[in-house]
């Protein structure tokens, strides 16, 4: 049985740098455009692995929310969770690279998806949701942090919560409220998966497996570190610690690597039959390092191209059969 899993978050446009150079008006930086952040990224790539999969934010009725509803249609993303704001407009964020990492600047004042409401969520999304992913970045801006909050706390003990910080510390305007939300958020869920570098500004100074002991007591009972060429780790409040090997591929570039890590674990977990917390306190080491090679596979197969474009369910079989 196929369970759905609820992404609950931003959606926005990257334009991604594409060439610099002379142009008729002058010298100038080509971009193009794309669909994309985070959670976005994370239902795609979760659609793509064949997973009942739903969208849940604040949408721009301009060109770009347009766009962006249309792609979700045809990346079969079920859509009945998003609340259309006419008259407003759609986050767009610029793209380049910077010592091997994606930096980001954010357009986004007064954007859709900075203004959901608690009273604006459809019944729906708390009866038939069985796994729920969410972020930091909709934690930052307008009403939609009040939002998602009620929605983590309705669905808390209900539905699997899974949470990315997946942080962006350029946005945030006051870090000691900032922190407050995240030990919040980080006590809410069941599942928190963080990259190396989360950590280090979560957790200054601390390793990666005391950071990893640390966030078990905040009250997941899973936490999974991603940490670039070095591969992954993860644990199970109460197990041992499984790590695995990142997979040799041609890097084009780590655009939405970490969403599709968090695809590919979710999509396991779920094929598990894991859509509890019983269930996922129960997670042997055999199955946690099977589900970690899983999603290393899926993230390895989107740096092995341009932008965020996550892999689809028969590629990473042949991938992975192979490896």
């Amino acid at each position: 049985m196929r369970r759905l899993i609820t992404c609950v978050g931003e959606c926005l446009i990257d334009f991604m740098p594409l060439r610099e150079g002379q142009h008729s008006l002058g010298y100038g930086v080509d971009f193009r455009m794309y669909a994309g952040g985070s959670i976005f990224n994370v239902a795609v790539a979760l659609a793509r692995l064949e997973q009942l999969t739903a969208f849940a934010c604040k949408g721009a009725d301009d060109y770009f929310g347009q766009y962006l509803r249309t792609y979700m249609q045809r990346e079969q993303i079920d859509t009945r969770f998003l609340v259309e704001a006419p008259g407003t407009h759609t986050t767009l964020a610029f793209v380049a690279e910077q010592d091997g990492h994606p930096v980001f600047s954010f357009y986004g004042e007064g954007a859709a998806d900075a203004l959901l409401m608690a009273n604006e969520i459809p019944e729906a999304l708390y009866t038939e949701t069985r796994i729920l992913h969410f972020g930091s970045i909709s934690l930052l801006r307008g009403s939609t942090p009040r939002a998602v909050l009620h929605i983590l706390e309705r669905l808390h003990g209900k539905a699997l919560l899974s949470f990315d910080p997946n942080l962006r510390p350029s946005l945030v305007q006051d870090e000691q409220a900032y922190r407050e939300l995240l030990r919040r958020a980080f006590s809410l869920a069941d599942i928190v998966k963080c990259s190396d570098a989360d950590l280090e500004w979560i957790y200054p100074g601390l390793g990666n497996e005391e950071a990893l002991a640390e966030l078990l007591r905040q009250g997941p009972a899973l936490v999974v570190i991603t940490r670039g060429g070095q591969g992954a780790m993860g644990a199970r409040i109460d197990g041992p610690v499984v790590q695995v090997p990142v997979f040799p591929v041609e890097i084009a570039d780590t655009v939405g690597a970490g969403d599709s890590f968090c695809a590919g674990l979710l999509a396991r977990l779920s094929e598990l039959g894991i859509d509890e917390r019983g269930r996922l306190e129960s997670l042997t080491p055999e199955q946690l390092s099977q589900v970690l090679r899983f999603a290393s596979g899926v993230s390895a197969l989107n740096c092995s191209r341009p932008g965020a474009n996550p892999p689809h369910r028969a590629e990473v079989e042949a991938f992975l059969s192979k490896a």
